[in-house]
């Protein structure tokens, strides 16, 4: 089962690069390209996400922000980093959609966010 499941972890990778690699071939777009601007925007949202993370934690401590929703949303930030990261667009285009949710809206966070 452990070989299993490791077969799994380390194929996807090779077929993310795989995709990356046909669709660079298909648009004419160097792959080096492709996998530096993902990894410059990855490393660019963790850097941010960095400093955001202190500022909502604070925030949090002193109650002018929901905890939760302020290390719900960092969190969901960091892993679309480390998925930019990633080399592969399967797994750039999780990472745009996981950014992309619609989460932490609301009249709550709302009412958090105008405090400031």
């Amino acid at each position: 089962m452990r070989f299993v499941v490791l077969v799994i972890v380390l194929s996807l990778p090779a077929l993310d690069l795989y995709v990356t690699a046909h669709l660079a071939r298909i648009t004419g777009v160097p792959l080096w390209l492709w996998l530096s601007g993902s990894l410059a925007a990855g490393w660019v949202l963790l850097r941010s996400e960095r400093l955001e993370f202190r500022t909502r934690t604070v925030a949090g401590l002193h109650g002018e922000q929901p905890r939760l929703r302020g290390m719900l949303d960092s969190g969901r930030k960091v892993l679309a980093a480390f998925l930019l990261m990633l080399p592969g667009m399967v797994s750039d285009l999780i990472a745009v959609l996981l950014l992309a949710l619609p989460l932490n809206v609301g009249p709550a966070y709302a009412r958090a966010g105008s405090r400031r």
